[in-house]
């Protein structure tokens, strides 16, 4: 009999340095009005430069809160997943620095996935097959992200660096021969015609290094994240609704049965649309951007570990998991807690 997925422990970690929106308006033209009516977010962490955080030492930090949470040692971890688009290194990927840092004595694999704000769920799917198929009995699945050292805090990239924020988070997916509990089903989609509508293209192996120190064109912007941001917004709305639907026909599921639906911080208004479109209480959905913006690959298991530590779930809860972001790629995951 296959085995069940369910998370044992939780974790998150953001810098203590905490940035408002009146912090961004004293370094371009915005303003917190502007920036709380179009996302919904009032602050957002970054760290602090040339201090110790990284994205692979923030999700290490959240890995041993989940595992202690777990009530298990860094040894008794099989496998390590880890989702970001802010590597430490261009390669190799942060696993394998997790699996250094956390000082682990065997010698477990660690894989890296590339799926942006839909990342978290791309991993908790890839863990959860490990997991069923008996390969592994406890998997590492860690978000982090760290945005803030390569967004443009100029009036150019004003639309874009006012939403994002630094921080991580990580989840134990564990065994189980539960029958009542787990991971229901994942659904993972993407559309890679709109790649260029969010997307970072440089440098890369079409445009590398020497060609753009032989350009040394201070107007140059192919090196700052880039999103339209209108186009992105409707296009999100949509694709959520289609995970979420997904997950909610293939298991039979309504949504009043819904304990917490956690949706990757993106912007709180297409939190709220999706709220509104679903007719989901208050109680059934949790948003956290206002304090930390958008995290993507961190954002889902950070609000997972906070919603955890405020008794918004409880064993045998359903739990909706849904994700919209670059690629584009778009996932759900459904659990029973």
């Amino acid at each position: 009999m296959l085995k069940k997925s369910i998370i044992t422990g939780v974790g998150h970690y953001v810098p203590e340095n905490v940035v408002t929106n009146n912090d961004l308006a004293a370094r371009m033209s915005t303003s917190n009005e502007w920036i709380v009516e179009r996302t919904g977010i009032n602050e957002r962490r970054h760290v602090v430069p040339g201090g110790d955080d990284t994205t692979a030492s923030m999700g290490t930090k959240a890995a041993r809160i989940a595992i202690a949470n777990a009530g298990l040692t860094p040894d008794d971890i099989d496998f390590i997943v880890f989702a970001t688009l802010s590597p430490d290194y261009y390669f190799p990927g942060p696993g394998v620095q997790v699996q250094e840092q956390l000082g682990l004595q065997r010698e477990i694999g660690a894989l890296d996935v590339r799926n942006q704000c839909s990342g978290f769920i791309y991993s908790l799917s890839v863990a959860d097959q490990f997991i069923k198929t008996g390969m592994y009995k406890n998997i590492l699945v860690i978000g982090s992200e760290l945005h803030s050292g390569g967004l443009d805090f100029t009036d150019r990239g004003r639309n874009v660096s006012v939403i994002f924020g630094d921080g991580a988070g990580a989840v134990v997916l564990s065994a189980s021969d539960d029958d009542q509990r787990g991971i229901l089903s994942t659904h993972l989609f993407s559309e890679g015609k709109h790649a260029k509508e969010l997307a970072l293209t440089a440098p890369s192996t079409r445009d590398w290094i020497p060609n753009i120190l032989k350009r040394n064109d201070p107007e140059e912007t192919d090196y700052y994240p880039y999103m339209n941001g209108n186009f992105v917004f409707k296009h999100a709305v949509v694709r959520f609704a289609e995970a979420i639907q997904a997950a909610l026909k293939t298991n039979g599921v309504s949504p009043e049965e819904i304990k917490l639906l956690i949706p990757h911080q993106a912007n709180l208004r297409i939190s709220q649309f999706i709220q509104q479109s679903m007719k989901l209480r208050d109680d059934q959905v949790f948003n956290n951007i206002m304090r930390y913006g958008n995290t993507t690959a961190a954002s889902i298991p950070i609000a997972l570990s906070e919603a955890y530590a405020e008794g918004r779930i409880q064993k045998g809860d359903l739990v909706l998991f849904a994700a919209f972001g670059s690629g584009f790629t778009w996932a759900s995951a459904l659990m029973r807690w």
